[in-house]
């Protein structure tokens, strides 16, 4: 289970250009094509609005409903509604606040996989995606499902859950996170460190989240947040981490340095983190997944330290690449 925090930790937004805020006609605009380098080659969106075809339950091509599913849809039970797009099963309240979640999803998942060089054809069942929009639907979610209150989006048993404001435009990354957790956990399988899977879904979701909108006319770009000095953790403390901090002022730490960390090295060398990030996944040391992937990069824990601390604590660290 891997949780998006509700806290703004982590700034997700746009950043606009000024002059470039359009008003968007109908539904969410189609994303015609976007790309992001290093290494990511261009990408297309799902074609069409993002409109969907409500259906009843029984007539979704995929029907199984996880623990936490049901006790979603036990929530208002009569008011859902449900739909489905090549790779997804939404289940939501109103249309125009989860087509525009079936464009982002696809965008997402296309280009997450991508870029960790998975073949999304051989996977056959659909994900689930399951969108709330009232703040007491969300915490009554949250207390069925036992989850910590700082919890703003969730992955589980491969459904995610998520809550979309319909009064905030900017709807921020917590879908792409989610969806990056998806991909990690269906291409890698569940045994993806804690810090790797959390640093990896901020990553990710930062710079696919800034080039959705930056491919609709929008000057945005990936956001990263500092590490505080006085609150940095070491690279051997972080990486050995099996749970999240029970102070929710370090879980935010915990967020932004585990995203650092992941953004550090795959700058310095990219295939030498794709080959540690599936040696951590079969469940090598830290160390042991460093030598392989960084051998001829840091030669050790320390000095990898060293190097990545100055990087973590500097709000002017160099942007990610995109």
């Amino acid at each position: 289970m891997f949780v998006y925090l509700l806290l703004p930790i982590f700034p997700m937004g746009c950043f606009l250009a000024p002059g470039r805020r359009r008003q968007t006609a109908g539904l969410l605009l189609m994303v015609l094509a976007v790309s992001l380098t290093l290494p990511l080659s261009p990408t297309r969106a799902q074609e069409g609005d993002g409109a969907l075809k409500e259906t009843s339950l029984e007539l979704l091509s995929d029907r199984a409903l996880t623990p936490l599913g049901k006790a979603a849809l036990s929530i208002r039970q009569a008011e859902w509604k449900h739909a489905e797009s090549a790779n997804f099963v939404y289940h939501f309240f109103h249309s125009f606040i989860a087509a525009p979640v079936s464009v982002e999803a696809e965008f997402y998942y296309r280009v997450i996989a991508r870029e960790l060089e998975k073949d999304t054809t051989q996977w056959e069942r659909k994900c689930h995606i399951y969108v709330f929009e009232a703040a007491a639907d969300w915490a009554e979610f949250q207390k069925r499902g036992s989850l910590d209150p700082w919890t703003g989006g969730i992955h589980a048993g491969g459904s995610l859950f998520i809550r979309r404001d319909p009064q905030v435009k900017w709807k921020g990354s917590t879908l792409g996170h989610e969806v990056a957790h998806l991909v990690v956990e269906r291409f890698f399988g569940a045994g993806v460190p804690l810090w790797l899977n959390e640093g990896y879904a901020e990553y990710a979701a930062a710079r696919c989240y800034a080039a959705f909108h930056r491919a609709r006319g929008y000057g945005a770009r990936p956001a990263s947040r500092a590490v505080p000095e006085g609150m940095y953790v070491p690279v051997g403390q972080l990486t050995a981490r099996l749970s999240y901090p029970d102070d929710v002022a370090q879980v935010g730490v915990f967020y932004s340095e585990s995203e650092r960390l992941v953004r550090f090295l795959s700058a310095a060398d990219q295939r030498g983190f794709g080959t540690m990030f599936a040696a951590l996944a079969k469940g090598a040391r830290f160390e042991t997944a460093l030598a392989k992937g960084f051998g001829g990069r840091f030669m050790n824990l320390e000095a990898l330290d060293r190097e990545f601390r100055s990087y973590a604590i500097h709000a002017n660290a160099a942007p990610i690449p995109n």
